[in-house]
Order: C-alpha cells, then structure tokens, then sequence
C-alpha cells in the first residue's frame, strides 16, 4: 500500500465519483482506477460498488476511511518533518484562528514569521473558538489561536494577550449619552455573535456577572461575524458588547457610539494559543511561539 494509494482512495470516496476524484488531485481518471483496483487486487476485496455510471462504498471501504486517514495524517507528518529539518525551512504551517484573532490581532506576527522563513507557506483558516479547538485536536491545525476557554482538555493552551469588551450602539440610540446600569439589559434589543464563539463566550460571562442568563434578555440577531455586527448596531435600535480591538484596528464606524464598561466588572478575556503536546511542532511553529515570549 502507498502514500498515493491512500491519497486516491480517500478522494474517491469523499466524492463518490472517480472523475472528479482525479479532477481533484491533478491525475487521469485511468491512474485514479488503476490505484484502486492495485488497492483491492493486493488486499482481495472490494471497497466500492460499480452501479453503472456511479460508484458507491461498500462496508469494508466504509470501515477503511478511518484507518487510512490516520495512516494518510502520519505520512503528512513524516513528510513536514523532514522538510523542517532541511536547511532552509520549507512546508506548510497550518493555522486555524478565531475570527477577532485573526482579523485584528495576529497579523504583525505572521508578517513577521515570513520574513523570517519565506520558504513556509503560512495557511490560515477562520472558525469559531469551538471549530478551532476540535481542528487543533485533529491534527488539522499545527497551532490554533482563540479566545477564551475551550472544551479540549488535551491540549495545552498558553495565554498569548488580553482584551477587554466594549458597548456598542448607534449614536442616536437613548444609551449614547445616558448613563447606564446592569439593570437596564433587560430593556434592551441585542445583537451577539454566534454560539461557540469566544466573544460570545465573554459576553455571556458578563451577563452571568451582572445576573442575567441569556435566556432573559431580548436577543434580537445572533451573527457569525464582528463586521455584520457593526452593520446592523450602526442601523438601529441594537446594541451588542464586542472586542476593543475591533473597533481600535478601524475607528469606531460612522453612526455608532463606544462605551467602556464601568458600571460593572470590566469584561475582559483572553486570546490563546492551543497546542496539541504529542504532535510535531515545526522550526517555524516554535518561531511563531517565541515571538509570545517564554511559556509560563
């Protein structure tokens, strides 16, 4: 069995389709078929069913996509470290952050990192605290960067910086002057990001501190990003609590009025870095950790 076989298999069986399979990997639909049938030649069965035009899994190349991703994940591994201990780094650093991390904090540092190793092709993909940790743990991610907790317990997780959360509302909203207090969030219209984000997270723990479970207050939107936010509280009547960052990376937008929070515990949260400890960590992964400073 070989690295390309368990390439080609896997492929198919994501899509079902042999043409596309090889569309996908850059091969012939021939080389594609060829492979798998080396593949159940050697092992004397069938892992997937020809019906006409269409192909379909059977049970026992259901039960092998497990195995041979895992195997696939190893031999990725392998590879990576090999490049990593070449003169001069090469690979793929794989990246996954949260969306205010990403969008307003750890930018300088990746800038930074290529300059230093321009041979590393930095990846990033964006996700939710919660998307970012289950991809950290699946070795999808080398490192993965959030805020707040997560639910992984396997993985260790380093404070990297702090942030503090800031009211928002438009500026002809009755709280744009006035003073505020913790009981009035009842009376109001909110917007929040998503469930599983960090903000969220924080924004809950702020509510909890003032005695409010979510479930009390009028949640008006729930929204998957800083940006759709911003839009809908400069258009009305909503108000949502978000990072500082957002709003320091910009300006606060036309139309919206930023209020610190001191009529209660000011909220603050953590932005960290995640770590699977048993997974190989590249130069450039442990470049990018340096520049944090020493663990602690």
């Amino acid at each position: 069995m070989t690295y390309e076989q368990l390439r080609i298999f896997l492929a198919v069986a994501e899509r079902a389709h042999v043409t596309r399979a090889a569309e996908a990997l850059g091969l012939t639909q021939s080389a594609v078929s060829a492979a798998i049938a080396a593949l159940e030649t050697r092992h004397g069965l069938k892992l997937f069913d020809r019906i006409g035009r269409r192909i379909a899994l059977t049970e026992a190349g259901r039960q092998f996509i497990a195995p041979a991703r895992a195997a696939l994940a190893q031999a990725e591994l392998a590879e990576r470290a090999l490049a990593d201990l070449a003169e001069e780094a090469r690979g793929t650093l794989r990246l996954h952050a949260s969306q205010t991390v990403a969008s307003y904090w750890l930018p300088p540092y990746l800038i930074a990192l290529h300059e230093r190793f321009p041979g590393i092709e930095i990846a990033l993909r964006i996700g939710n605290t919660t998307e970012v940790a289950r991809a950290v743990e699946a070795g999808e991610a080398d490192l993965g960067f959030v805020e707040g907790d997560v639910a992984q317990g396997g993985l260790t997780r380093r404070v990297v910086a702090r942030d503090e959360l800031v009211l928002l509302c438009a500026s002809g909203h009755p709280l744009a002057g006035a003073p505020i207090r913790g009981a009035d969030y009842s009376a109001l219209d909110w917007i929040l990001r998503e469930p599983g984000s960090g903000t969220r997270a924080a924004v809950e723990g702020h509510f909890a501190a003032l005695g409010f479970d979510v479930n009390d207050l009028r949640i008006g939107l729930e929204l998957p990003s800083n940006e759709a936010i911003l839009a809908a509280v400069a258009a009305g009547r909503y108000v949502a609590i978000l990072s500082e960052r957002v709003l320091a990376a910009h300006g606060a937008p036309p139309g919206i009025v930023t209020r610190r929070i001191d009529w209660a515990p000011v909220p603050r949260r953590d932005f960290s870095v995640l770590i699977h400890p048993e997974r190989y960590r590249s130069r450039a992964a442990r470049a990018l950790l340096e520049r944090f400073g020493p663990a602690g």
